[in-house]
């Protein structure tokens, strides 16, 4: 009609997708809202958002995020632009680039680890920028 606005609602990722524990993923998992896994995926995750890898959840892949909690285990690297937390169960064993970590004590990773300012998701900057750390 005219003269008469239509409104909108803006869209937003605030869908929350669960891998339930005794589901296992065989394949690439993809998504724009936030991620919580409990089972296993043998593949690589992707999220826009949060991903949430719960005590009994397994990645064989690799994880790209914006933020990540790993309290399960992670056999692949990890991209996250801003946060990543691993607890006191979390166990990586790949390389991080990642904007900050925290590890809780007892949480564990093997392999290298670059983060800062300098770290970019969209390319690989491992031997541009950023320090190294062997853990």
């Amino acid at each position: 009609m005219l003269g008469k606005k239509e409104k909108t609602v803006p869209q937003t990722n605030s869908a929350i997708n669960v891998i339930g524990e005794g589901t296992t993923i065989e394949g690439n998992l993809s998504s724009a809202g936030d991620l919580r896994i409990d089972g296993t995926v043998h593949g690589d995750v992707s999220t826009t958002s949060k991903c949430v890898l719960g005590v009994s959840g397994k990645i064989v892949g690799n994880v790209t995020a914006k933020s990540c909690d790993l309290s399960g285990s992670v056999n692949g690297n990890l991209n996250v632009s801003e946060l990543l937390l691993i607890k006191s169960s979390g166990k990586i064993k790949g390389e991080i680039k990642t904007g900050k970590i925290v590890v809780e004590n007892g949480g564990e990773f093997n392999g290298s680890c670059i983060m800062g300012n300098a770290v970019s998701m969209t390319k690989d900057t491992s031997a541009k920028h950023g320090q190294a750390a062997k853990a």
